[in-house]
This record gives structure tokens, C-alpha cells and sequence, in this order.
């Protein structure tokens, strides 16, 4: 049956012939798992309050937390609620805490004017107590969002149970709207490149396909390939390739099946401007001064966390409390740090060493693999002056480590200046992990800089490593995510063997290369088909060994990452090289395919082999548009691309006076965790490809970060050379 609306109440309309005209709908309850028999999900508590949301006794249950203002400082929250013009809603709940606090209840918009449903302040007995709630909604939104809000008051444990919202109806379901079937890679193709397409289509038989320029004319014909379906996207689809086409020109397009692909041009300089462009997130991203105009057109800010109020800034920021750690470490009375400037690693605006190590390590590889540009120098000095004042003073607990990360102490909204950020900033625990980052990226960096300054990052890296050895095992708590990301890693034997190798390629001294050699990992294939990150950097080290030490064994063992990743590559009717086993891809998913791109790019500079190169190339397709989606994931290239990628500071999506991310910005892609509220509600059950929203609440599909882009801009210098 469809629902109407007759004078703002909803009733069923049946068909004629029924015995009934007319019946009322069962009343449509918004809440999902209202009851928490079996956890939270896919309730989120914000703030000061982040992180501390747990099922106890089937009650949703969470410690308010302190240092807060404003009521929406600290709240348990139930996001991406639909709201309706003239619809009734009636919100029950039962609620107690430990202590009697007022709680405020609003049912609203999350963004914009905030329009609110409904909005009642109650003190909140110790016993459990039910209420019941009545609004209208005053307008169409799909980012409603019901809020029990604490900020500002005593800390205690509030607690709910048996929540409903009823009225109004179910979002329809979401439907992409993914184009025309016939899928290329938007941003174009090499004269003498691979040029590959793929065609969605119910034929399961070959079907003829022409290849027709900006003026009609067809150049190039054949037949496709028929793949069956496609197990990324379950999709039936067919392959075709027109490598042989290698004159030049804009606006092709490739037809089939009565499908007509976007234009695209062919043409050797398509990737001229992709070396600048995937670097302007990097200085937009800067942290500590103000971001120019003249640099980046439309994206000009003051400076953020300089400590000009509200903002508390990074000049003086001391240590998290003790509590947050099971080891209780904390800093010595008073005892705060300067760590100003670096980059902000994603949509928030915390800065992460593991993520910055990463970045830079790839940024120094792609200056070390030819790209001398002194403005990259310029931008890799940005960060690694930030890494340098994260490590850990002499006199201080665990001196010579690398703090993890600096975050706000809670999480803040979208979108938001750094400059306004008020939240209070703090150091977290020192970690293993980070140390050796910092180790690694700082020997690195001493083989690029002059004098003194390689000195001075040498200096530093031998010291962390020295540090990280006395402390191998000191992990980032998993725990640890309020006002940012964890960042955990339990395994650090890949960044010993990445640290070692740096070191040892730097400073040829056999303390470093004894170590490399004892590391189980000196004897294993370290390249994994689902793509190296953060949390595996091995390969990194094993890069560098190849290309900057010329080690033969280092060569043979990248030339036999690339065969293996070529052979999963010409299984994927889309041609990516990324397709993990289990079915399931990772958050940051173009980030990791790019990095196998990376392994086939070195494979061909090491061999000189067209083979490897045609692999880098055709791989590339993908995040440019060759894909399910039909999708550039990088902003201003293709057709059509990526640009509400999650960020407080580039939010047109929410707010139309800010700027989308810049052009070259890269999507973190398909995500089949789908570990954000708004994506777990609209793609459930998605298959791989299909497990991306472009919106900018999808921040598990649709981040930016420092260390995605570090990917796309080593490719980009390669992509240029091609």
C-alpha cells in the first residue's frame, strides 16, 4: 500500500475491489534497536560523552562526562532521522540516571536552521521514569536527529530504554544514480596506453561497441567480452579495449549496447596538473598559519589553533588525563608542549603521527623518485617540524618516544573553522607505534635535506628508535577516541623492519642493518594484495631497499609483489588491483588500491618493463571513474566526481557559503564496514563497490585524509612521467 498525506495525516490508500476502501497503516516507529537487547548501534554518543556509550542490563547507557558548556556539549544521540512537512511525531522514552540532572530532549535538523520537531528540558529521577513527547515536523529533512543532551551539568550516568518515534514514513530506498553503463576512466586516457572500459548490461552474448570522437565520427570498433557478473558489484558486465586507438583529442566516447560512456579525452598531458593538484589538500589541510589566498583560490582561513580565542590552540597543550590510559601515565605537573603547525590528518582537526608518517614517508619517496620540486620540500618540512615536536623531551616520562596524537578532548561538529574550535586540546600517551614512525620518516628525510637540518632529524630518528627498543610494545589504546580516531595498532614488528631499513639506507651503520636482518619480516613477502596503510608499512621499508639501496633481493621481492597483484588485477571486470579475498573492503579502500599501484609503478621503474606500467595504468581507471559507481573519487577530475567528501572546513554540503574539498582530493572510497551511522542505515546489506555514499555525514566512505592523498600524489608524479 502508499501512505498519503490527507490534511497532514497519514493514511493507506488501497486498491479498488478490496472490502475495505480504506485502512490505517501500522504507525512507523524511526528508532532502530530502541530496546538495546543487543548493543547500542546505531546509537552514537557526541562530545564529551564520546566514547563512553556501552549496553548495561539492556539500557543505553553513558557517562555524561565534564568540562563541558552548552547542553549539546555533551549528548546520546540517534542520527539521520527523517523529518516531514506537517507530519505528528510522538517520542516515548524511559530514562534514569545517578545522579538527578536536567537533560534536554530535541528531536531536529542537525544542520542549517536546526529546525526542531520537538524540544522539552526534564530532570531525570534516579529511577527509571517513562515520558512521552509530541511534535510536528516544519519542513523535509533527512538529517533529523534526536538528541538527549547533558552538557554543562554534574557528571553522572544517564541511562534509556524502550525509545519510539513514531510518524511519518521510511526513507525510500537509496538508489545511486550511477550514469550511463558503458564505464571509462573519466579523467582519459595515454595515446600509448592501455585503454580499457566495462559495460553494464543484461547480454550475456558479445555485443559490437564503436568508439566515436567529439564530432561523431566512429575511429575505432570491436566486440565486447563478456564477465558474467561481477562479484565487487553484482553487476553483469562485459569488458572491451581499444588500446590500439592511439591518436589524440578531446570529448570520445565509447558506445554499446545502446549505452553512451562520459566523454573522455585522450590525450599525453591528462595528468599534467595531478602532481599540483593532489598536494593543494596538504597545505589547505596546514595547521598553525593562515592558509592564502593567492596559494589556494577560495580556500583562504586564519590561522587555526595559534591559541586566539575561543580557539585554546597548540602552543601550550598539555597532557590527557591518566585516566584515559590502564598504565595511568601522564606528564610532570604543569608541564605542557608547543606543537604547533603540521597538517590536519582528516575531517577533523586532529593531527596523528602514524598518519603523518605515512604521508611524509611518501611525499620524501616521490622527491627521492624524481619529483625535486623545492614546494614539496617546502610542504614535507611543514610536517616533519610538527613530528619533531611531538617526540617526548628529555626529563619527561618515556623521553625520546613520539606522542601519539594531539586531539580535542571531545569531538566537535560539522563544519567548523580551526580557528573557532574552542575545545580544549591535549597530548595523548606516547606509543611505540608513533615512535618509530617518527624514527623512520626522520632518517628518510636526512637523506633529502641539507645541512643543518639533516643533522637535526638524524639525530632525532636514532634517538626514537633507541627509545622505541626500551619500549616495544607500548601501544595506543583502542579505547582512546575521544575527540579523534585511535589509531591502535597491536602489531609493531612492521615498523621496527621500516624504521631499521630508513636508518640503515641513511646512516650505512651495521647496528641498523644487523637489525633489519634479524627482523622475521627481512625474510617474507611484505606486500599485501589488500594494499599496505598506516597500520602496515613494511612495505614502505622494502620500497625504499629497492629503489634507494638497489638491493637485488629488495628488487626481486617488488617484481613478485607486482606479478601477484597484475594476477588479481586481470580477475576484476572493472581492472582494479583490489579485490580482497574475504569479500570485504577497508575503510580508505582507493587508498589501499593506489598502494598497490605504487608496487606496480616501482616494479616498472626497477624493470623498464611496459608490462608493469600498462598495470599502474590501467589501475588508476578505477578512481578515476571506471568503476560500478561510474565515479570519479577524485574531486574536479571526470564528469562526474567526489565533492562532499567529510570535512569541517570544505562543507558546501552544509554549509553553501564554504568551499567543496580541493580540486585533487581524494575519496576514501567503497567501505563495506560501513562504520558511520548514515551509511550503515542507507547501504545495508551493499555489496563491496556499492558501499560508498557521496555525502559528507558518510565519513567512513567518504573521508579525506593526509595519508590517501600521500597515495594518489607518489601515483600522480609517476602518471605524469607515463
Amino acid at each position: 500500500m502508499r501512505r498519503i498525506l490527507v490534511g497532514g495525516v497519514a493514511v493507506a490508500l488501497v486498491l479498488a475491489g478490496s472490502a475495505v476502501a480504506y485502512a490505517e497503516d501500522e504507525p512507523y516507529n524511526q528508532v532502530t534497536n530502541g530496546t538495546f537487547d543487543s548493543g547500542t548501534a546505531p546509537w552514537v554518543a557526541y562530545g564529551g560523552s564520546s566514547g563512553k556509550l556501552k549496553a548495561v542490563d539492556g539500557q543505553a547507557c553513558v557517562d555524561t562526562g565534564t568540562g563541558t558548556i552548552n547542553p549539546w556539549d555533551s549528548m546520546l544521540a540517534l542520527p539521520y532521522l527523517r523529518i516531514q512537512n506537517g507530519v505528528s511525531y510522538t517520542l516515548t522514552f524511559s530514562a534514569r540516571t545517578t545522579v538527578p540532572i536536567p537533560v534536554t530532549v530535541v528531536f531536529q535538523q542537525n544542520s542549517g536552521a536546526y529546525s526542531t520537531v520537538l524540544a522539552s528540558t526534564r530532570t531525570i529521577p534516579t529511577t527509571l521514569t517513562t515520558y512521552t513527547l509530541t511534535g510536528t515536523g516544519k519542513g523535509e529533512f533527512a538529517d533529523g536527529q534526536l538528541g538527549f543532551q547533558f552538557g554543562g551539568q554534574a557528571q553522572t550516568t544517564f541511562c534509556i530504554d524502550d525509545v519510539s518515534l513514531v510518524g511519518g514514513e521510511p526513507f525510500p530506498p537509496y538508489v545511486p544514480d550511477t550514469g550511463p553503463r558503458m564505464r571509462v576512466n573519466q579523467a582519459g586516457y595515454l595515446p600509448d596506453g592501455p585503454k580499457g572500459a566495462t559495460l553494464v548490461t543484461a547480454a550475456t552474448k558479445a555485443v559490437p561497441w564503436q568508439l566515436t570522437t567529439a564530432a561523431g565520427k566512429v575511429v575505432r570498433s570491436g566486440v565486447t567480452k563478456p564477465q558474467g557478473v561481477d562479484p565487487t558489484s553484482g553487476q553483469n558486465v562485459q569488458t572491451l579495449d581499444f588500446t590500439s586507438y592511439r591518436a589524440s583529442g578531446d570529448g570520445y566516447t565509447l558506445t554499446a549496447d545502446g549505452a553512451t560512456s562520459h566523454p573522455f579525452p585522450i590525450r599525453k598531458d591528462i595528468y599534467a596538473a595531478l602532481p599540483r593538484d593532489s598536494k593543494t589538500l596538504f597545505y589547505t589541510q596546514r595547521s598553525g598559519t593562515p592558509i592564502l589566498d593567492s596559494v589556494a583560490p577560495g580556500y583562504a582561513r586564519p590561522a587555526g589553533h595559534i591559541g586566539v580565542a575561543p580557539n585554546q590552540g597548540d602552543t601550550a597543550v598539555p597532557c590527557l588525563a591518566p585516566a584515559a590510559f590502564a598504565d595511568n601515565w601522564t606528564c610532570s605537573a604543569g608541564y605542557t608542549r608547543d606543537v604547533t603547525g603540521g597538517w590536519y590528518d582528516a575531517a577533523d582537526h586532529g593531527k596523528y603521527v602514524v598518519n603523518g608518517g605515512i604521508a611524509v614517508a611518501q611525499l620524501l619517496s616521490e622527491y627521492e623518485q624524481g619529483n625535486r620540486d623545492p614546494k614539496l620540500l617546502d610542504e614535507i618540512r611543514w610536517e616533519l617540524d610538527f613530528l619533531l615536536k611531538m617526540q617526548v623531551p628529555a626529563g619527561q616520562p618515556l623521553a625520546g618516544m613520539a606522542y601519539h596524537k594531539i586531539t580535542d578532548t571531545s569531538w566537535t561538529g560539522l563544519p567548523l573553522d580551526p580557528a573557532k574550535d574552542a575545545k580544549p586540546r591535549a597530548l595523548h600517551r606516547p606509543s611505540t607505534a608513533a615512535t618509530l614512525n617518527l624514527a623512520a620518516v626522520a632518517a628518510q628525510g636526512a637523506r633529502v635535506f641539507g645541512s643543518p637540518y639533516a643533522e637535526r632529524l638524524l639525530a632525532a630518528s636514532e634517538v626514537a628508535y633507541k627509545a622505541a627498543k626500551a619500549n616495544p610494545a607500548l601501544y595506543a589504546p583502542a579505547a582512546d577516541t575521544a575527540g579523534g580516531g585511535a589509531y591502535a595498532d597491536t602489531n609493531v614488528a612492521d615498523e621496527f623492519y621500516w624504521a631499521a631499513a630508513e636508518l640503515a639506507l641513511t646512516t650505512k651503520k651495521p647496528v641498523y642493518t644487523v637489525d633489519l636482518l634479524k627482523s622475521p619480516l627481512s625474510r617474507t613477502d611484505v606486500f599485501d594484495p589488500d594494499g599496505f596503510y598506516w597500520g602496515s608499512v613494511a612495505a614502505l621499508g622494502r620500497l625504499d631497499l629497492a629503489t634507494v639501496g638497489r638491493d637485488p633481493l629488495a628488487k626481486l621481492s617488488v617484481i613478485a609483489a607486482a606479478e601477484k597483484i597484475i594476477k588479481l588485477q586481470k580477475k576484476q571486470a572493472y581492472g582494479q588491483p583490489y579485490a580482497p579475498s574475504t569479500g570485504k573492503w577497508a575503510w580508505g579502500s582507493n587508498g589501499n588500491l593506489l598502494n598497490n599501484v605504487v608496487v606496480l609503478a616501482t616494479a616498472a621503474r626497477i624493470t623498464g618493463f611496459d608490462r608493469y606500467r600498462d598495470a599502474a595504468l590501467s589501475g588508476v581507471d578505477f578512481v578515476f571513474g571506471r568503476n560500478a559507481l561510474n565515479i570519479s573519487y577524485v574531486t574536479g577530475y571526470g564528469s562526474v566526481y567526489a565533492k562532499n567528501q567529510q570535512s569541517r572546513m570544505y562543507a558546501h554540503q552544509l554549509d553553501p557559503s564554504l568551499p567543496n574539498p580541493p580540486v585533487g582530493t581524494l575519496a576514501g572510497g567503497p567501505n563495506s564496514g560501513l562504520n558511520d551511522p548514515l551509511s550503515a542505515l542507507r547501504l545495508a546489506g551493499c555489496l563491496p563497490q556499492f558501499c560508498y555514499m557521496d555525502d559528507i555525514n558518510s565519513y567512513a566512505t567518504n573521508e579525506l585524509t593526509i595519508n590517501w592523498n600521500s597515495a594518489l600524489s607518489w601515483v600522480s608524479s609517476f602518471l605524469a612521467d607515463a
